[in-house]
């Protein structure tokens, strides 16, 4: 039997285009050579499709041929222009390394699904539920898992400065590594961070800060079959986390040190692992997901948020979870591909 011709997505017209750029380094450093023979699809900054020799720095100047992925279901796969002319590439499997808009928001689930080529990880309704908090926030709540008290602001509503309690949070509903997100404690500084989040989606949500620790858990799988990694927690000396805005991550973040385990209590544990299963499923994730949560001191789990390709990167949280669980990147990936190619889509 052949290699599985596997199309590797990356880069992206976000603002998380580089940490998709360094996660598909990564997943490039794991593939093994032997299982799957990879087509690098780059997507630049500008939203062009090109096909190149893999992500690494500069691949936009290499050797690349403007490509597509085909919705029709006849080609399986990647339409590419050389000499002006369309060649065709069938695939058998698209693992998606995206983050942020356009990745993770059901866009690119979308025109997988009319390409008819199985794909790694959630399908578009699940995809749209976890980008956009207050969605995801509503769907634990029907779970009984508790959330922030939170508000949405839509883009034509009135702000009102004057909520039960400060100080909050304010950040994009649909965007992801913090980007745009500010911690408020003065009412007058409301209206600037309402607009600071606007330069990243026109729905903000002001949330109440929850006082606790902050814990993940990596899960790997689909329905009753999940796999959760060791829970990791994020110390901070000061601030909030915001790793992917330091200038040099994988040296390590100004504010910030990830401990995995978590060196919580086996009971926090356990609830914080149930937790995220439990969301997990509520949400219709499948493949591969990373939850974010508070532990607070009276033992309550809050969510914080889902990511639905967290980042796998070397400095990411999600390798480094399933990992001290003794399950490599590398059979990480094998896994999600299985599960592309075996679980069942609409």
């Amino acid at each position: 039997m052949g290699r599985l011709k596997v199309g590797i997505i990356f880069g992206g017209a976000s603002e998380e285009h580089p940490i998709s750029v360094k996660s598909a380094q990564e997943v490039g450093k794991n593939l093994d050579p032997e299982t799957y023979e990879p087509f690098w699809i780059g997507i630049t900054r500008s939203g062009a499709w090109k096909v190149c020799d893999g992500p690494e720095p500069g691949w936009e100047d290499g050797r690349c041929r403007p490509a597509v992925l085909s919705p029709d279901r006849s080609v399986h796969g990647l339409l590419v222009l050389e000499q002006g002319l369309y060649g065709t590439i069938r695939l058998d499997v698209v693992l998606p390394v995206l983050h942020g808009k356009l990745g993770e928001d059901g866009a690119m689930q979308g025109l997988l699904e009319l390409s008819g080529v199985p794909y790694a990880g959630r399908d578009v309704q699940s995809s749209v539920l976890c980008m956009d908090k207050s969605l995801a926030y509503l769907v634990a709540r029907s779970a009984s898992i508790a959330t922030p008290t939170f508000r949405a602001v839509t883009a034509d509503a009135d702000l009102d400065p004057d909520l039960p309690t400060y100080p909050v949070f304010v950040k994009p509903a649909r965007s992801g590594s913090s980007f745009g997100v500010s911690k408020v404690s003065r009412r007058e500084d409301l209206p600037g961070a309402v607009e600071a989040a606007r330069q990243y989606d026109s729905k903000v949500l002001i949330e109440e800060a929850v006082v606790g620790s902050e814990v993940g858990c990596a899960i790997l799988g689909i329905g009753p079959d999940l796999l959760a990694g060791e829970v990791d927690r994020i110390a901070l000396s000061h601030g909030f986390f915001r790793i992917h805005q330091e200038r040099e991550p994988e040296r390590g973040s100004e504010n910030s040190t990830f401990i995995v385990p978590a060196g919580i209590p086996a009971e926090a544990r356990s609830l914080v692992q149930q937790t995220a299963k439990t969301l997990y499923r509520a949400l219709g994730c499948r493949g591969l997901a990373r939850v974010d949560m508070f532990l607070k001191d009276d033992g309550t789990v809050v969510l914080n948020e889902v990511n639905t390709l967290p980042g796998l990167t070397s400095y990411s949280r999600y390798p480094r979870m399933m990992a001290a669980t003794g399950l490599p990147l590398a059979e990480v990936i094998d896994r999600i591909v299985s599960l592309a190619l075996t679980g069942s889509r609409r």
